[in-house]
């Protein structure tokens, strides 16, 4: 019996990315949920159909969940189901893990961000970054220092 050749997944492929995070918060540490979804949302990420741009993540009753997520759903989707693209997603995080992030959020000030969509082990995760707010002129720091590390890259290269 000739073996089994493993399938190459795509392992930490990337689905959604949300770039302004990094542009509008500092975010000081990450934590992985998973994503309670629906068939039909399951298929539409496998299509790449996914933006978390203005999504959030907000805690209520012990549980995390993300708002504003939307996912386009396939043309192909079923005919008795009646897909809602910016439905409220629970997300899926250990008890310790939960009790540590709504102390921080509650006292502390912080606010979650989901930063990154991707696959893992088949199963859709979702990267949320704890964060803190960048005030404008944070922004234009921050900007001053990324166009100057590219100003002396150009630099090196050309000497």
């Amino acid at each position: 019996m000739a073996k089994k050749s493993k399938k190459k997944n795509a392992g930490g492929a990337t689905i959604a990315l949300n770039k302004k995070a990094n542009h509008d918060f500092f975010i000081e540490d990450r934590y992985e949920a998973g994503i309670a979804l629906q068939g039909w949302e399951v298929k539409s990420l496998r299509d790449g159909r996914a933006q978390i741009k203005e999504s959030y993540v907000t805690l209520k009753d012990g549980e995390a969940f993300l708002f504003g997520a939307h996912i386009v759903p396939l043309s192909t989707a079923s005919t008795h189901v009646h897909p809602d693209p910016t439905r409220t997603r629970k997300l899926l995080l250990h008890r310790s893990e939960l009790n540590k992030l709504i102390g921080l959020v509650e006292r502390k000030g912080y606010t979650l961000v989901p930063t990154a969509m991707y696959w893992k082990k088949g199963m859709a995760k979702l990267e949320i970054g704890l964060a803190k707010g960048k005030k404008m002129h944070d922004k234009r720091a921050s900007d001053k220092d990324r166009d100057w590390k590219r100003e002396k890259e150009r630099l090196f290269k050309k000497g």
